[in-house]
């Protein structure tokens, strides 16, 4: 245990060194409550299920002794108006990139697969302001089970340009060269997959209406391919009373789609080596129910991987998105200044990394409201290293 202990204390040092590292314009000299205080403060309130200003307050004025293991909290904690005011006014890309790099040093490895998703926190709007719900872009390692890194756009448009930031800040942490990155179809377009391509990974895109001429070429080339051409498997899960078949298609003659036009000086989306075509079958009440889905990837891998791909891509619907809204509030977040916005949609995915990686086998809710009972549980999830 003693051992256990040495190893983990770096990882907690190295947490509190990484918020030390977010600006603070503050003269020090006249600083009561350091910036990296008040982050550990927020993270570990987060972590113990305090969705709120005043719950974080209450919560470290209980739990003072415990926070002043790892710093000196010289005056205490702040109120919640100080808490509120000061996330306001913390730079979100700083913080966003302060939270990501540690992650990256916890998980050195290269993720096989990554999932690129948004989700919108709706109560983050502000009518009387004209300003929109804030949307969150997050890249999620579905092996390592963790988010790599996430980015804040004012709206859901806005993803399309928002993607090839948070490809690049992947890549400049070591985690994109060699992963299979998956995206829905607001990310199919042919900057996007060439940035990927570019930093040494590959693609399985989704294609659908916002690509209609090729969508249409790719449903006219699969109704109509030999069957030498194509390889296939399939899928049977049951599950919450429905029974879903999934047939998979794949193809690798991709000449006709990326040799240039007549009218084209270049082609769009010049890096596809891989269609592949998911008809899904759903039994339910009685009711059946079929679907097309279309893929495009600069891959050549074995069809069972392509399989699992698409499948896995849900997986941040799954274990990230819906886990924010149900256990951590994060659709009736109302943080509707910006930055603290932005702000807090980081701390909850970074907490919801933190308690993910403790290796004991209960829920999220479990160890959320074990962490605020027993600040031991508190520590070792602080201290937790991926399994």
């Amino acid at each position: 245990m003693e051992l256990e202990d040495e190893i983990a204390r770096p990882r907690l040092a190295a947490l509190l060194g990484h918020f030390a590292q977010v600006g603070d314009e503050r003269d020090r000299w006249r600083v009561a409550y350091p910036l990296e205080e008040v982050l550990l403060l927020i993270t570990c309130a987060t972590i113990c299920s305090c969705d709120d200003f005043e719950e974080i307050v209450e919560w470290g004025e209980t739990h003072l002794v415990f926070l002043r293991q790892f710093s000196e909290y010289h005056f205490g904690i702040p109120c919640a108006r100080w808490l509120r005011d000061l996330l306001n006014r913390v730079d979100p890309r700083l913080f966003t990139k302060c939270l990501d790099d540690w992650i990256a040093s916890l998980w050195p490895g290269k993720p096989d697969h990554i999932a690129i998703d948004g989700k919108t926190a709706r109560r983050t709007h502000d009518r009387r302001k004209g300003r929109k719900a804030l949307h969150t872009l997050s890249a999620y390692a579905t092996n390592a089970r963790l988010v790599l890194a996430q980015t804040s756009v004012p709206e859901k448009a806005n993803e399309i340009t928002a993607i090839p930031d948070l490809l690049d800040h992947l890549a400049e942490a070591g985690q994109l060269k060699g992963s299979l990155v998956t995206i829905d179809a607001m990310g199919c377009q042919y900057e996007i997959a060439d940035k990927i391509v570019g930093h040494g990974a590959d693609y399985l895109l989704t294609v659908k209406g916002n690509q209609p001429s090729l969508e249409a070429d790719i449903v006219s080339y699969f109704d109509t391919a030999p069957a030498a051409e194509c390889l296939t498997t399939t899928t049977v899960e049951k599950g919450h009373g429905r029974l879903e078949t999934r047939t998979y298609i794949a193809s690798q003659k991709v000449d006709w789609l990326t040799s240039p036009g007549k009218d084209a000086v270049r082609p769009k989306f010049s890096t596809v080596k891989t269609l592949l075509r998911v008809v899904s079958r759903v039994e339910q009440n009685e009711e059946v129910t079929l679907e097309n889905r279309h893929y495009i990837s600069s891959a050549t891998l074995p069809i069972d991987r392509l399989a699992e791909a698409t499948r896995g891509h849900w997986q941040v619907e799954n274990k990230v998105h819906w886990v924010l809204d149900v256990e951590f509030k994060d659709d009736l977040a109302r943080y509707r200044v910006p930055h603290g916005a932005k702000n807090m949609a980081a701390v909850r995915r970074f907490a919801l990394n933190l308690v993910r990686l403790h290796p004991a086998k209960k829920s999220i809710k479990v160890k959320r409201k074990r962490a605020g009972w027993n600040p031991d549980f508190l520590r070792e999830i602080l201290q937790s290293n991926p399994r």
